[in-house]
């Protein structure tokens, strides 16, 4: 009777284990998407869950991530800090992501930092931004400037012997940490600085700061406004008010000037995308958005592309560590390459990525014409004491 109990009981204990592992392999994976779907970032927000969800959807009909499906979980930080603090909050302690992968503001990165710490998983930020913000659970795949800003200022200096610079910014870590790099490179290359205004994230009025640039004698404009909304509103508003200086903006994408229309035309960019690359991967990538979302598609763009390619990161890690576990895969993100639209890609430099960046004027139908590219810009100093 004993024996038999025995052999019922062993044959119960491996019953289990395998109901355990057939439903280990059934829970997904979640990836949790703070973004703007509210607020500044709401121009481009919707191309960033898309790429998102083309990303996981690819991933998964290759089979998924250690045998198991990825989720997409997405919540809206409002495009700034106390939205911020609720998104991560929400999907960290509430939703119990494995991951965070996410265009934000920086004002939303730096709200949401203290709550990585305490629910401590890996974090992905996708957006180009100010530079030098660093975490032990944070990897960064967009430019800083140290790899966009130069492009500009030395074509404005060859082609137009620009000597004196308007700079404008949204007031915060972003517009204020870009304008300061630029200014320093600017004076660097012997030029000088006539002029520097602000304006809050949520700021619409651009006509006391217009008046301000007309009177000081710039030879060219420097923008560095929150993503989205503040660069129509800034870019109309010069457009109506008839400034004709060559223009360059640090934070404009591609999608939002197609949605900008004929005012965004002559833009100067400097961006780690653009999508005339001439690659097979970037072709593939643009043919597998227009097939998924039709006419619902939102121009791929320099925000929308490196949130992609993160999420074939995060796989490629998770698959080499052999686990989710944060630890683990926090080591492993130092050590994977993606081969992605913008190409090969790895977050190996002081856990941020060397890029090929674009210089480029937007044209008249909001597509982007290239001018020259930078192969393999190196990103310099950001974390080097992680």
């Amino acid at each position: 009777m004993k024996q038999r109990q025995t052999g019922i009981l062993l044959t119960s204990v491996a019953s289990f284990a395998m109901l355990a592992s057939a439903a280990a392999a059934d829970t997904p994976i979640r990836i949790g998407v703070p973004v703007g779907l509210s607020g500044a970032n709401s121009v481009v927000a919707p191309s960033v869950v898309q790429s998102t969800e083309l990303a996981i959807e690819q991933i998964n009909s290759a089979g998924g991530v250690l045998g198991r499906p990825l989720e997409l979980v997405v919540a809206d930080d409002g495009s700034g800090a106390a939205g911020a603090q609720r998104a991560f909050d929400t999907l960290i302690f509430q939703r119990q992501v494995d991951a965070l992968i996410s265009m934000q503001t920086s004002a939303a990165r730096n709200a949401g930092l203290p709550i990585l710490s305490r629910g401590n998983v890996p974090y992905i930020y996708t957006s180009f931004y100010e530079g030098r913000s660093c975490h032990p659970n944070m990897y960064v795949n967009g430019w800083v400037p140290e790899q966009q800003v130069p492009p500009l200022v030395d074509h404005f200096n060859a082609t137009y012997d620009a000597q004196s610079y308007f700079l404008i910014g949204s007031d915060y870590s972003f517009g204020r940490g870009m304008l300061e790099f630029t200014r320093a490179y600017i004076e660097e290359q012997g030029g000088t600085v006539v002029g520097e205004d602000y304006l809050p994230m949520d700021g619409t009025d651009w006509a006391p700061i217009i008046s301000n640039l007309r009177t000081s004698g710039a030879d060219a404009i420097i923008t560095s406004t929150a993503g989205g909304a503040p660069n129509v509103t800034l870019t109309r508003q010069l457009r109506d008010a008839g400034i004709d200086l060559p223009y360059g903006n640090l934070a404009v994408d591609e999608g939002t000037a197609a949605s900008m229309g004929s005012v965004a035309e002559g833009i100067y960019i400097s961006a780690s995308y653009v999508t005339g690359i001439d690659s097979d991967t970037n072709r593939d990538f643009l043919a597998a958005m227009e097939a998924h979302f039709g006419d619902d598609l939102r121009t791929p763009n320099d925000l929308s592309v490196p949130q992609f390619e993160a999420v074939l990161a995060y796989a490629a890690a998770a698959e080499q560590a052999g686990t989710t576990d944060t630890a683990a895969v926090i080591d492993a993100l130092a050590e994977v390459t993606v081969e992605g639209p913008r190409g090969s890609i790895s977050m190996s430099h002081q856990r941020h990525a060397p890029l090929t960046m674009y210089l480029g004027q937007v044209t008249a139908e909001g597509d982007v014409d290239v001018i020259a590219a930078f192969d393999a810009v190196d990103p310099g100093d950001q974390c080097p004491d992680l």
